[in-house]
Order: C-alpha cells, then structure tokens, then sequence
C-alpha cells in the first residue's frame, strides 16, 4: 500500500442520501480517481471535496482525500480526513496507514509509531505496515528495534526492496558487513537500482568502487536531511570544516575577492564568512532542500541547483570567472577528483585560490577509498598529484578534524591552490 495510492472505487451510497446528492457525490468521486490516475492531485482533491458537500462522511471518499492530501504535502489535511473515517470506523486500517504517514511527515514520530502499531492491528498489508514502522523508528534513532521492523516486514514481503535496503544500512553501521552485504544483494535481487546497491556494496568492500556517489543518493539524502541539517552537522558531530577552510581566506593577499563559488554549498554554513570577503557570491549544489535553506540566508547573489561537473563544464563556456572557488566537505561524496580539478582549473581566474577540504585515507598509496561510512577519503599524495596535473601550486597544506564520528575525530586535510606561476 502506497500512502497516496486511492482506495477502492466504492462510490458513495446510504440510505439517507437523495437521488440527485448520490449522484452528484458519485460524479465528482470519480472525476477524483480520474484526476489521480492522471497526477492532476490538485484537481482529485477538489473532486472529492465537492464530493463530500453532498455525502458527508463517506468513508471511501474520506480515504481518498487523506491520500491526496499527502501527495499535496499537506499533512495536516490528511489528518483531519483520516480521523473523520477512525470516528466513524476505529479499526479502519487504511485509515490509519493514511493517519501514522502524515505524522511522519509532520516529525511526530512518537505518535506516527502508535499509528503503525494501530494499523498493524486492524489488519492491514503486514509488509509496507514493517516497513514504516521500522522507519519509524530509526526517525526515532532507535535502529536495533527498527532491524526487528525490518526483519518483520521482509518475512511478510521479500519483495520489499526498501526494506532490504534500510536494514542492510543499519548493519553496515552496526559492522555487520556481512549480514549487510546479504541485505544489499537481496535488494538488488528484487529490483533495487544497481548503481546505488552497487555504492553501498563498494563501501562493504564487495564490489568496486565507483568514481562518485550516485547523483540520485546525494540529491534523495540531503533532500531529506535539510530542516536538521546544521544542528546534526554543527551541534552531534561537531562539524568544523567551514570554519577551518574558511579561516585563513584573508590571510593570503587576495581579499577582497571579486567572485566566489561555493561548490556544494549546502546549506550555506560558509556563505556568510565568505561573502564577508567577497564582492559577489554564487552557490550549487545539488539538493533542493539545501539550495532552499541556502537562499534563506541571503547572501549569495546566485543558487544553481546542479552537478558539479556539468556546472563547471558549462560555467567554462562562458567568460564568467572566479578568483575564488571553494568546496567544503564535498570530496567526501566524489572518488575520482580529476574532473573537478580540471573544471575549476577553466574557471578560475588568475592568481584565484581553489580551496578545499578532504576527509584523508589511511592509506596513501590508494588514491582514494570508499569507506564504510559511505564517504570517500583521498590520500594527501593523490590530492598533490592531481593540483600539479591541473596546473595548481599549493599555496598551503593543513591537516585538522573535520567532524566527530561515535567521539572520534576525523582527521582531514585543508588545501589552498592557485594557478602556477600566480602565487606572489
């Protein structure tokens, strides 16, 4: 069951209702199913609105509404809808699938779970009720009970891949990576999209390793992370990369800057700092949400949400240059960084600063590695390599935690580049 998907088209009916008001009310029901099938939503919940002014309460009618309220992103409509049906229908599961869904959405997670639970007992589809519940509970940051969730759901449903995929990553962070390798596989066994298995699968050791981060993973998990972001990032793992690459900006006789890029901007934790030194400033990333969060602060003159790549590569086709361009903990997302390398090198303007920061691999004769983590580290040999291969001289190298992870520091590197030849 899918928390937009329709109900069965049972048309509205009573006994106390008229000729003419069934009719009506049946008319616009099925205007409504129409418009759903077709993805006019704003359209389906019009119909059965209209439908509902000549048969108060139908439950059918109700059901739907709550649905296409939720594909609307409006959750506190489903929720009125769905509470109008458990009145009238207490052990109405579908009611209560609609009801748990849209205070997910809403972050009332505590009581989204006594939903599922409600839902569970009323009888409804075992395997997508697992499945949200042990979502649930990760929302929760309760994982052992959500891996239970999950085992429920793919015993009542092996064709879950969702499920495969959630439990698997709660055993990749727990260290079982065998279990979780088994969890990927069975995922891709039942459909589950090859390239970001496959990433998962490299992070294990299982497979090889790609050049970067499936664009679809990045965009879906920040989409997602962007309301508690900074707290997450800044206030539980004690993220200070913005704040390391940022700081000795001033100090390398270029400010003030006439135009910065801040690649992989997020949502914005270095704006404020650099725009302080810089006359214009532009940003992209590829996540909406953080693109969203980003504009909010009112600072950067442009948001581009796109790849990096393919913004650098267009940016290059252009005579728009920078004479700062920087990435703060992008590179964890992206193996391969010669592609970067070589698109900042066409847009950055002469004596400009190319600065970044790297999460730095144990081992240096890798060039770089994917990590159980899921986050790419780079050797700081590779790192040298690649500035001399793409005309770069390093103008400073410092090592400095990027992040805490279960109370350890991540070590990294921070690294200045410009163009050869332009240092003094």
């Amino acid at each position: 069951m899918d928390s937009a998907q329709p109900a069965a088209p049972d048309a509205p009916a009573g006994p106390a209702v008229g000729d003419d008001a069934f009719a009506h009310a049946r008319t616009h029901f099925i205007e409504g199913l129409a418009a759903l099938e077709v993805g006019r939503v704003e359209d389906a919940e019009h119909s059965f609105v209209a439908s509902l002014t000549h048969v108060p309460g139908h439950i059918s009618t109700l059901i739907n509404l709550a649905a296409t309220r939720l594909a609307l992103g409006r959750p506190e409509g489903a929720i009125e809808a769905a509470a109008q049906v458990l009145a009238a229908e207490p052990d109405n599961a579908e009611a209560w699938f609609h009801h748990a869904t849209a205070l997910g959405q809403l972050g009332r997670h505590a009581e989204a779970l006594a939903g599922w639970d409600a839902a569970l007992k009323a009888g409804g589809p075992a395997g997508p009720i697992w499945l949200r519940h042990g979502q649930t509970l990760q929302a929760l940051d309760r994982p052992l009970p959500a891996l239970a969730s999950y085992d429920r759901a793919v015993e009542a449903d092996p064709t879950l891949v969702q499920a495969w995929t959630n439990r698997g990553n709660i055993l990749r962070e727990m260290h079982r990576l065998g279990e979780a390798a088994e969890a990927f596989r069975e995922a891709l066994a039942q459909g589950g999209d090859p390239d970001l298995h496959g990433y998962y699968l490299a992070s294990l050791g299982a497979h090889v390793a790609p050049s970067a981060a499936p664009a679809a993973y990045v965009q879906t998990l920040f989409d997602d992370y962007a309301a508690q972001f900074d707290a997450h990032l800044v206030g539980t793992l004690h993220y200070s990369a913005h704040l390391t690459l940022t700081e000795p900006l001033g100090t390398l006789g270029r400010v003030p800057y006439a135009s910065a890029l801040d690649l992989g901007c997020g949502t914005g934790l270095c704006g404020p700092r650099v725009k302080r030194i810089a006359r214009r400033l532009d940003g992209v990333d590829l996540s909406a949400g953080m693109l969203a969060r980003a504009d909010a602060l009112g600072v950067y003159d442009t948001l581009t949400q796109a790849d990096i790549v393919a913004h650098l590569t267009a940016l290059a086709e252009t005579s728009a240059r920078h004479d700062l361009v920087l990435a703060a903990d992008l590179f964890i997302y992206i193996g391969d960084l010669a592609p970067v390398f070589a698109g900042v090198r066409r847009v950055i303007a002469p004596r400009g600063v190319f600065c970044f920061s790297a999460e730095l691999a144990d081992n240096d004769k890798q060039d770089f590695q994917l990590l159980n983590s899921l986050r790419f580290a780079h050797s700081e040999r590779y790192l040298h390599a690649l500035a001399a291969r793409h005309g770069f001289e390093v103008l400073r190298a410092d090592q400095a935690p990027i992040r805490e992870e279960q109370r350890m520091s991540i070590p990294g590197i921070f690294m200045y580049l410009t163009p050869l030849g332009t240092a003094d």
